[in-house]
């Protein structure tokens, strides 16, 4: 198999590692695999993928999309080292406003599902990483919202101090002011 997938602390995230292959002139890795994502409840179609470039110390997020459009996301570090982090935003879940973060590089073949109902972020530990997301949902510009990097409340332990936001990012509101409709289900 060339998966090991596994649920982490919020078990509606999952970590999954892909086997990599390496030799003399690189290393070859599967990142998509539809029956073995399929048996563990994944979407079966990405309808767009997202490529960012960013340097060391960046902070993208907390990102998420708005019902009747909203996105999971698979995502992978191509090149570099990044701490990816999902937060439970769905009222009346059991781990509402709580976080995961895995760090994920081009080297460790590790890759997060961030399902529907979750703000996802991730910064920049290397020089410089490229980051790819598969998404269930194609961008929809009036449904993009985001909660702030920093909100205590939810009080994520990034592994950087003073990082570089864009200026949308810096004034996202708290997840208690967040516009959201996600609503846990059972």
């Amino acid at each position: 198999m060339p998966f090991q997938i596994r649920r982490l602390e919020i078990p509606d995230v999952l970590l999954i590692e892909a086997e990599v292959h390496r030799d003399e002139r690189g290393f070859f890795m599967e990142t998509y695999k539809r029956s073995e994502f399929a048996a563990w409840g994944l979407p079966d179609l990405f309808v767009q993928a997202n490529h960012s470039r960013s340097r060391r110390g960046v902070l993208r997020g907390l990102h998420y999309q708005k019902e009747p459009r909203s996105q999971g996301k698979l995502v992978m570090a191509l090149h570099g080292c990044v701490f990816d982090v999902a937060v439970d935003i769905r009222r009346g879940s059991p781990t509402y406003g709580r976080w995961v973060g895995e760090e994920l590089s081009a080297d460790n073949g590790r890759m997060l599902y961030v399902p529907v109902g979750f703000a996802h972020g991730f910064c920049v530990l290397s020089d410089e990483a490229d980051v790819l997301y598969l998404v269930t949902e194609e961008y929809a510009r009036d449904l993009d919202r985001g909660v702030l990097w920093n909100d205590p409340e939810i009080g994520i332990a990034w592994p950087i101090a003073g990082p570089i936001l864009s200026p949308k990012d810096a004034r996202l509101p708290c997840l208690r002011e967040a516009d959201n409709n996600f609503h846990f289900r059972a």
